[in-house]
């Protein structure tokens, strides 16, 4: 890995233990205030919505690598409904009846999305040059949009299920459905947002400006709320489910990635080595913002984001050394 790699890493854990500094020592007040759920409501309802306005508005949609994407994409779907569907498993045994109801969407969003931007555009600009670079921007593009999109319809629907009374029909659980997802603090910029790139109007340069320092504080306030959250919620009890969450995402998911763009798109060479580490990424932390949206396993998911991130640096080395036996 190198150097200016490592020391982004560094930085991401730096800004990481500044938040964790400022909830231990209740800078920003105590429990009751609960300060790191204020600060999650700020990025998820205002800063974030600017950011995904802007980078779906702003996509050349006309020139999309539609093969390329489908390559990506459709394993790491997969691989979010495996542990979505694997999960709903889970809560159903003896034992695991007190769970909350988000939680194997919390799950399948931590174990899919990876920090495409912090980490990936360093990753992609210094290991795989210009043209990566041009390749995995490209997967970030659409990254927000088909993940968030999914997940979010999946948790609208278990919540849908969860609070409708025995006599709701089938119509009404898929309407409310379609009503939450739709007006979802992420979905909605998303769509208004394509809806807006399709016109060709473009964005004013006043308002691309308003839009792009917006957008700018999801980054540093993500990642302060990971600090934040172990400093309020701590570890889990068992670090096994983080650990099974930080594997997937590591291993599983390239790997399949791999298979998939290998084996039935036919991709080799630079193409192939962006779609797998794009999926080798570490947990990314819009996860962490999503759990503290549902209220759902908030400490397990920063515990994700903290331990994906620290084996990040020996697995990335390992994913490109496979890499270089293909090539």
């Amino acid at each position: 890995m190198t150097l200016p790699i490592l020391y982004k890493l560094l930085a991401l854990v730096a800004i990481v233990a500044l938040g964790w500094v400022v909830g231990r020592l209740r800078w920003l007040g105590d429990e009751s205030a609960d300060p790191a759920r204020v600060l999650s409501n700020a990025a998820f309802y205002l800063f974030a919505p600017a950011l995904f306005f802007r980078a779906t508005a702003r996509v050349d949609l006309a020139h999309l690598p539609w093969g390329m994407l489908s390559a990506f994409f459709l394993p790491v779907v997969g691989v979010m409904l495996g542990v979505y569907g694997w999960q709903k498993w889970r809560a159903g045994l003896p034992g695991h009846a007190g769970a909350p109801v988000a939680a194997p969407a919390v799950r399948a969003i931590t174990a899919s999305f990876g920090n495409s931007v912090q980490i990936g555009i360093p990753l992609a600009a210094g290991i795989l040059g210009e043209a990566g670079l041009g390749l995995h921007l490209t997967l970030v593009s659409m990254h927000a949009l088909v993940l968030l999109l999914v997940v979010t319809t999946l948790v609208e629907m278990d919540l849908a299920r969860a609070h409708a009374d025995g006599a709701a029909g089938l119509g009404q659980v898929l309407l409310g459905t379609a009503r939450n997802a739709l007006i979802h603090p992420v979905v909605l910029p998303v769509l208004v947002g394509l809806a807006w790139n399709l016109t060709g109007l473009g964005l004013a340069e006043p308002v691309d400006e308003v839009l792009q320092v917006l957008g700018s504080a999801v980054v540093p306030l993500c990642l302060t709320l990971i600090g934040m959250s172990l400093a309020y919620l701590g570890l889990p009890k068992s670090l096994a489910g983080a650990l099974t969450i930080s594997g997937i995402k590591l291993l599983l998911q390239p790997a399949l990635v791999l298979a998939v763009a290998w084996g039935v798109f036919g991709l080799r060479g630079l193409t192939l080595s962006v779609l797998v580490l794009m999926a080798s990424l570490p947990a990314g932390s819009n996860a962490l913002m999503f759990a503290q949206r549902y209220r759902a396993l908030e400490g397990e998911t920063a515990a994700v984001n903290v331990l994906s991130t620290l084996a990040f640096v020996a697995v990335a080395p390992f994913w490109l050394w496979v890499l270089s036996l293909l090539h």
